[in-house]
């Protein structure tokens, strides 16, 4: 829209009654509504129900609730306040832990700011001047953060008696702000640094309407009823204890058993598609990390440890064993591509202040393979690996997108080298017609890579599987094979992962399905009730008959009622219960029950089995 020169943007919007504008972008700059054009201008409003719209609602969202803070708390000091995915944060300083009972009084306090309908003003400051107008307010969070900045002159956003410093651009006032909700609190590190001062985080979301938010509550209620921590307590899974460290799993029988199964199938699948297995140590000589590149640009994720007087690096990665397989002999070009896959377990040095349950840990196993081929045989190579994907992500009920990550600054190798490497995964894509997008800067140190990125039943995405080029470690270990005139040729290697961290995935698995697991991957598939003491032999023989079989079958002992049995059962998430009394016994059938369904009659034993067996196999 062409507007002319003196036109107040927000008088603009009210006369036309434009009530879902919050900002503009002149020239590709966003302005605060309450701008005055200097000039004639194209002018592109920005309404609520945009992503940057909905991005400056929840930025200034923080700085309503950062007033809201200040009231309650007198001595409060600030950090930053971002709009993040789907809400927005504050970090602060209050002296003390916040609870619950804080939280609301926080945000009744908002709703005060809110009605109150106080107008975003913005004015500039020399940095000079900003610097001491927060330290004659004795928050040095901000003045730490202002003499980080490059800039000589700095905004800052008052609306009623708070003052920050901000680039904005806000809501025209704070009456804008109609549905919002805080959410939780959690510690965070001023600037992620754990040895900074912990601060506490609020975080909260809002929206444009009061049915999106309401939406997005019960959205997180039933993320609250998945979480795969809570499920994994409850259905005795897993276990993280202090004692034992933060980031360190504890794996239970049935958790166990569901990783066994997982393993199992990866062994059974690596197979079908020409890997061998191979295992490398879990310590190598440091001098290894520093040809390969990690100890200069990964260090700070590595554990280091001596042995006589010479320093050894835990592996993050499983590549250099896999290398070290690779150059053991020389190789033939006959031989490519060579495919080395490991059930590899690995650590790395997370921050405290990220790990969270299964899918941040400091030790965890990833399904890596590391394939060695001529660049001739790279794009059909690349297209197994995604070929792999697709069946893995068919068989656990997931879609999926994929995103090409491109050179990260922190990164060895030439540029022809990433420009060979960068276009070998393009071209794979491209020549199967696959969808994709670009996430420039975000491959490893190493190379470009194909994120693959999965969707949950909730429409959540978390990455799993990554396959990565890489021209840069063969030329640093000097790897090679012979061709077919009996020259020296330099090999490349993939990196890649199908459903990466098994502990990550396992977490997603238990989250997508609510820890109602389908039978072929349930740790137990059967329990076995006695409806009393005296069907407790007809019981164990059944459950015993199942174990032989391969079912994996569970005897229920308790001294429970029989409903209570049925309940506990299906509490405990299991697939199927067979019920036995004197019926059962006296015509060598099982009562079988199937959880949510209920009762489905009796069957002979070895019937059922075969019901089990073909259920397990259709893997549904």
């Amino acid at each position: 829209m062409k507007l002319s020169s003196g036109t107040n943007l927000l008088k603009f919007a009210k006369d036309k009654k434009m009530k879902e504008v919050l900002a503009v972008e002149i020239d590709g700059k966003i302005y605060d509504l309450n701008h005055t054009l200097d000039k004639d201008s194209e002018v592109k409003f920005i309404d609520v129900n945009t992503k940057k719209g909905l991005e400056i609602l929840r930025h200034s969202a923080a700085h309503i609730m950062a007033q809201a803070v200040s009231h309650i708390f007198k001595d409060a000091k600030f950090s930053i306040g971002p709009a993040i995915e789907n809400g927005f944060y504050y970090d602060m300083d209050l002296g003390r832990t916040l609870n619950e009972d804080d939280l609301k009084n926080i945000e009744k306090e908002m709703k005060k700011i809110v009605s109150a309908n106080y107008p975003f003003s913005r004015r500039e400051l020399k940095k000079q001047e900003a610097l001491e107008y927060f330290k004659n307010k004795g928050d040095e969070y901000k003045v730490e953060i202002i003499e980080s900045i490059d800039d000589d002159v700095v905004s800052f956003y008052t609306q009623g008696d708070f003052t920050d410093f901000c680039r904005g651009p806000h809501i025209p006032s704070t009456i804008y702000l109609k549905n919002f909700k805080l959410l939780s609190v959690a510690g965070a590190y001023f600037r992620g640094d754990e040895k900074r001062p912990m601060l506490q985080r609020i975080y909260g979301t809002a929206f444009a309407t009061k049915e999106e938010l309401d939406e997005y509550l019960n959205f997180l209620k039933e993320v609250k009823k998945r979480d795969h921590r809570k499920l994994g307590t409850e259905l005795e899974l897993f276990s993280i204890e202090d004692e034992v460290g933060a980031g360190f799993v504890i794996w239970h029988p049935k958790g166990a058993m569901l990783r066994d199964i997982i393993e199992n199938f990866e062994r059974t699948e690596h197979i079908k598609r020409g890997y061998e297995f191979v295992k490398g140590p879990e310590i190598l000589r440091t001098d290894l990390w520093k040809q390969s590149g990690h100890f200069d640009h990964y260090r700070e994720n590595m554990y280091f440890t001596e042995i006589d007087k010479q320093s050894f690096g835990i592996k993050p990665m499983n590549c250099l064993g896999h290398i070290e397989v690779y150059k053991s002999r020389k190789r033939s070009y006959k031989e490519l591509p060579k495919r080395y896959f490991e059930l590899g377990v690995v650590h790395r040095h997370e921050k405290s202040g990220v790990l969270h349950g299964l899918l941040r840990v400091r030790e965890f196993t990833q399904d890596d393979a590391h394939i060695f081929c001529m660049q001739k045989q790279l794009n059909d190579e690349i297209i197994g690996v995604l070929d792999f994907v697709r069946d893995a992500m068919e068989i656990f009920g997931f879609d999926y997108t994929l995103e090409i990550s491109t050179r990260p600054k922190n990164s060895i190798g030439s540029d022809e080298e990433w420009n060979l490497a960068t276009n070998a995964l393009i071209n794979a894509l491209n020549n199967t017609n696959r969808e994709y997008e670009i996430n420039e800067g975000d491959g490893a140190f190493y190379g470009p890579k194909i994120d693959v990125k999965i969707k949950d039943a909730l429409g959540r995405s978390w990455q799993c599987a990554t396959i990565q080029c890489d021209f840069t470690l063969p030329e640093r270990f000097n790897l090679s094979y012979i061709d077919d005139n009996g020259k020296e040729k330099r090999p490349v290697m993939i990196h890649r992962v199908i459903l990466g961290s098994i502990e990550r995935f396992i977490a997603v698995l238990i989250e997508n399905y609510a820890g109602d697991f389908p039978l072929w991957l349930a740790p137990v598939q059967v329990r076995v009730i006695p409806i009393s003491q005296k069907h407790e032999e007809y019981a164990e023989n059944i459950h015993n008959k199942m174990i032989a079989t391969g079912i994996r079958s569970e005897l229920e002992k308790r001294n429970e009622t029989l409903s209570k049995k049925i309940r506990l059962a299906e509490n405990d998430k299991i697939p199927y219960t067979v019920v036995v009394g004197d019926k059962e016994k006296e015509s060598n059938t099982v009562s079988v029950r199937k959880r949510k369904q209920g009762n489905m009659g009796s069957f002979v034993i070895d019937d059922f089995i075969s019901t089990l067996k073909n259920e397990t196999s259709s893997r549904r």
